[in-house]
């Protein structure tokens, strides 16, 4: 056997091509670390503090503590990191002073970008909470700067510091050595005690809005060369609810999520199945068949959606936001540029046929709905339930409605007035005066006979013709009643005259013998009647009698008859 390797056999895998490896570019840093803004400039929505930091630090006033709050992932602790740049930057020359525009470039700069600055130290207040910790602080804060020109101390979530822990502070954060700055950060500021404010001054940042978001994430996904359909980008920055932070956290799930077949595009429906958002056509239907009071279509379409993924809070939240859609466009005030135009054209169409009422009565039902759902053991059933109580909330009349039944005495199902011979069965409600003028003799129903009797005055007769008439015949100039004992012997003579002053034609009026119809008044009985019970049927009358037992029904028209004889 010869010891020469030429002689060996060859070793699996060294016929293999050589391949050369790539050159690492280091591990990934997620989107909300890599786009952390690095001067004032890049810190969106937040003008207002920007510009009084600026002037406080060209006219050299300067306070020596600061606290900055608001929701999460707004900017705190990045604009905390900023400030201590800003008054540690030296400029590239190192001959420079406090400005608003630190050069990112200095050693102070970038040693504070990357967190190793001996003289800035940042702190989290949630795991350092007591004394011991804040009278290390105390304690520090007597030496003086070791390379910068001032020392800081940047404490994120201060609320989090004890009560003791806070009064220790207050001494050092009234009267603190002139080379010192604090820098306070938190979400909860009623939390941070008053003597602690009072010290302070006090940043609030503002949420991000959503078309600043937008166009902050346009911005990062052409840096990332990332394509990415609009619609996708609205539903990521309203999903962020003001925080970039949280924005981009969903944005880099989204590019992650995206099919790679499709070339990596970031789609509106990918988005919305990976935020487990309903689709808005599928809400849309949902909500037009509550609408319809489609109680079996509602649920079917429920459990469909519920069978594709979606929790059933999550269609809460959608008929909510559709709710909340209709009603801004009922004042011209909705603008969202995710929804396509059929949805824009079916929002509008609901507007005109919604009023206010319903829409708040719908509101408030899908609201404490949604709690019950998002606590429910079994959040199915309970959203059954909830579409099936909003459907039938839905005809039951508000309270406005209720007073005007009262009010009117009738229901839209019971006839008023007693139609002609051969006229229409529909129910003849009583017309204004004008119109009744304007209408010929030979249409005349009773109810627009009573009518021309009370406008012309005759109001002694118009009682008579709505309490005691009862029509046997009634044709063109032609009227047959039944003889009643509260009528005077004049009254057809009386009434044939008012009728000839009234129409301008002469009708004969007379008793006779026949079938008559009920009169006016027994019709308004008949129908008060009916109504109180249909009203005593109410789920909501019924809770209100059996809260107060001794409460009545009153019709308001006759205690305006009672109060004005």
């Amino acid at each position: 056997m010869s010891d020469s390797a030429d002689d060996e056999p060859p070793m699996l895998g060294m016929d293999l091509p050589e391949v050369k490896p790539q050159a690492s570019s280091g591990p990934y840093r997620v989107l909300a670390r890599k786009y952390r803004p690095q001067t004032f400039a890049e810190l969106i929505g937040q003008d207002a503090m920007v510009r009084t930091l600026g002037n406080a630090i060209a006219r050299d006033r300067l306070a020596h503590a600061f606290l900055m709050t608001g929701v999460r992932g707004v900017g705190k602790t990045s604009t905390a990191r900023l400030i201590a740049k800003a008054l540690n930057c030296i400029g590239p020359d190192g001959q420079g002073g406090p400005t608003i525009d630190p050069c990112g470039v200095c050693e102070p700069c970038r040693a504070i970008t990357e967190g190793r600055h001996i003289d800035v130290i940042e702190m989290d207040a949630a795991s350092n909470t007591g004394v011991d910790d804040v009278r290390e602080i105390i304690e520090a804060v007597r030496y003086a700067a070791v390379s910068a020109r001032y020392k800081i101390y940047i404490i994120d979530e201060v609320h989090m510091l004890s009560r003791n822990a806070f009064n220790a502070l207050l001494k050092t954060l009234e009267e603190p050595p002139p080379h010192v700055k604090f820098l306070f950060a938190t979400t909860e500021v009623n939390k941070v005690p008053v003597t602690v404010l009072s010290r302070c001054q006090r940043f609030d940042l503002r949420r991000i809005t959503p078309d600043m978001l937008f166009a902050h994430f346009s911005a990062i996904l052409q840096k990332e060369g990332v394509e990415a359909e609009a619609p996708a980008i609205w539903l990521i920055a309203n999903a962020a609810e003001g925080s970039v932070r949280d924005g981009l956290s969903i944005l880099d799930q989204a590019i992650a999520h995206a099919d790679l077949d499709g070339g990596g595009k970031v789609s509106a429906d990918q988005v919305r199945v990976m935020l487990g958002l309903s689709d808005r056509s599928s809400i849309a239907n949902l909500m037009a068949t509550i609408l319809e009071g489609d109680a079996g279509g509602a649920i079917d379409l429920a459990r469909g959606q519920y069978a594709l993924g979606i929790e059933p809070v999550a269609m809460v939240r959608g008929l909510m936001d559709l709710t909340h859609a209709i009603t801004l466009a009922k004042v011209s005030r909705h603008e969202d540029p995710a929804l396509a135009q059929a949805d824009r054209e079916r929002i509008v169409d609901w507007t005109q046929k919604l009023g206010f009422a319903p829409l708040n009565r719908l509101w408030q039902l899908l609201l404490k709905g949604h709690d019950e759902v998002l606590r429910a053991n079994n959040p199915l059933e309970h959203l059954e339930m909830l579409l099936l109580r909003v459907i039938y909330a839905a005809s039951m009349p508000d309270p406005g409605e209720l007073a005007k039944i009262l009010e009117s005495g009738r229901l839209p199902t019971m006839p008023l007035a007693v139609p002609a011979a051969g006229a229409s069965k529909e129910p003849a409600a009583a017309a204004p005066a004008a119109a009744v003028a304007e209408t010929p003799a030979t249409s005349l129903t009773i109810a627009q006979i009573h009518q021309l009797l009370e406008s012309s005055g005759n109001h002694r007769l118009a009682v008579d013709v709505h309490d005691h008439l009862r029509i046997v015949e009634l044709e063109p100039g032609h009227l047959v009643f039944s003889p009643a004992a509260a009528l005077s012997a004049a009254f057809e003579r009386d009434l044939g005259d008012a009728l000839f002053a009234a129409t301008g034609s002469r009708w004969h009026v007379r008793g006779g013998e026949g079938e008559a119809r009920p009169s006016l008044g027994e019709v308004r009985a008949a129908t008060v009647a009916d109504n109180d019970a249909r009203i005593r049927a109410l789920p909501v009358v019924k809770a209100a009698l059996a809260a107060f037992p001794d409460a009545k029904l009153e019709d308001p028209a006759d205690n305006r008859h009672k109060s004005n004889p």
